[in-house]
């Protein structure tokens, strides 16, 4: 068994509770999900204990409630027994049509602290699954910073992200380990400050910004042309999306966050810097969860031909990022078995845009499956399957 706590019960996190407990039910496969049933951890034993939020129409009401908003098509039962408690804000939706509110609205970010903690406790979590909106960022030069933050109850210095690491590291060091896994853009893994907090808290950190769409579709092209000695002249891609996250990211300061975990991908791909457009670029409501993606790349082949690729596709946003969300669940158990505190670039390498730790690089990711695979115990996989 695998006890989970999420925070940011939105479309991903509804998703992912959907579609655990209908795998439970026997109504779903395993399709989305890359290491569907071959680790020891199986997606039966994954348990939602826990839910936060900070949007007024979520808080005090079941996972069961918010789920039917998204999906109204059987909802499972089970998910009734799950009631959304309140987080923190700390700005997270500020300019976002929401009315939120956030814990610290009532108390002092230490007491926020020892709330979560003590619910965490409460609850038996082992992981804590970060599915926050976009958020505005500034980084920590150390963890002392991050300590004398909390101790200040300086809200201005911290997002809601970070808050929740160190909120996660205190539960860690006083529960023997703990998960934290960081699906948005905030710098978490990529830190070195909450990094070296994680190490001395027994927390396992996985970040960051889980790759869903594009940006793992164009890393594996460059790499293929990479490897065939072909230059690359420019690439533009870019996604406009219908739902809360795209819309947060109309907001300069969230989309610039977002643009560097997609960018990532050129020079760690390629070895060199080539012009590059990568980035969300909008928010069209009419297209909802299923984002628009398109992308040119135009580079020089043999004897100074000119080629190019052009891709445009549809994807389910959320539950693309909810079936990692099932993997990266229970490789967290496997690293708390093993006590790898810190982060694991293994891991982070395949399911991230921007995998940690700082100054790690992105690989193609097929090369990243291959150590991953590894990692987790597991037989290589060749083109006619495992060997």
């Amino acid at each position: 068994m695998v006890r989970v706590v999420v925070l940011g019960q939105g479309y991903v996190a509804s998703i992912f509770a959907l579609g655990v407990e209908r795998i439970k039910k026997g109504d779903l496969g395993y399709y989305g999900i890359p290491l569907a049933d071959e680790l020891p951890v199986k997606v039966e034993d994954i348990e939602i204990v826990g839910s936060y939020d900070v949007d007024e129409t979520k808080v005090g009401v079941t996972v069961y409630d918010v789920v039917k908003r998204y999906w109204d098509n059987g909802v499972p039962e089970s998910l009734r027994n799950i009631t959304i408690r309140r987080g923190v804000h700390l700005n997270s939706l500020k300019s976002m049509p929401i009315k939120a509110n956030g814990l610290e609205e009532k108390m002092k970010l230490s007491n926020c602290v020892d709330k979560l903690v003590d619910e965490w406790k409460s609850e038996k979590a082992e992981v804590i699954i970060n599915v926050c909106t976009t958020e505005r960022i500034k980084t920590f030069s150390s963890r002392d910073d991050i300590e004398k933050a909390i101790e200040s109850d300086d809200r201005e210095k911290l997002s809601a992200a970070q808050f929740y690491t160190y909120a996660a590291s205190v539960y860690a060091s006083e529960n023997n380990g703990a998960v934290f896994v960081n699906a948005i853009p905030t710098p978490i893994a990529n830190d070195p400050a909450f990094v070296s907090l994680a190490q001395d808290s027994k927390l396992v950190i996985f970040g960051d910004d889980g790759a869903t769409g594009a940006t793992p579709l164009t890393a594996d092209i460059l790499a293929h042309l990479g490897q065939r000695n072909r230059y690359v002249r420019s690439i533009a891609q870019f996604n406009i999306g219908g739902n809360m996250d795209f819309l947060a990211l109309t907001d300069s300061g969230r989309n610039k966050s977002k643009e560097v975990t997609k960018s990532s991908i050129v020079r760690d791909i390629l070895g060199y810097e080539t012009p590059h457009y990568i980035k969300p670029t909008g928010f069209l409501e009419p297209l909802g969860d299923k984002k628009f993606v398109a992308m040119h790349i135009e580079y020089i082949n043999f004897n100074g031909a000119i080629d190019e690729i052009v891709v445009n596709a549809r994807i389910n946003d959320s539950p693309s990022l909810a079936g990692l969300l099932v993997d990266l669940v229970r490789l967290g158990k496997i690293a708390l078995k093993r006590g790898e505190w810190g982060t694991v670039y293994e891991v982070n390498a395949f399911y991230m845009k921007s995998p940690g730790p700082a100054n790690s690089h992105n690989m193609p990711r097929i090369l990243a499956y291959e150590a991953l695979r590894k990692w987790a115990g597991l037989p290589a996989v060749s083109k006619g399957g495992t060997v």
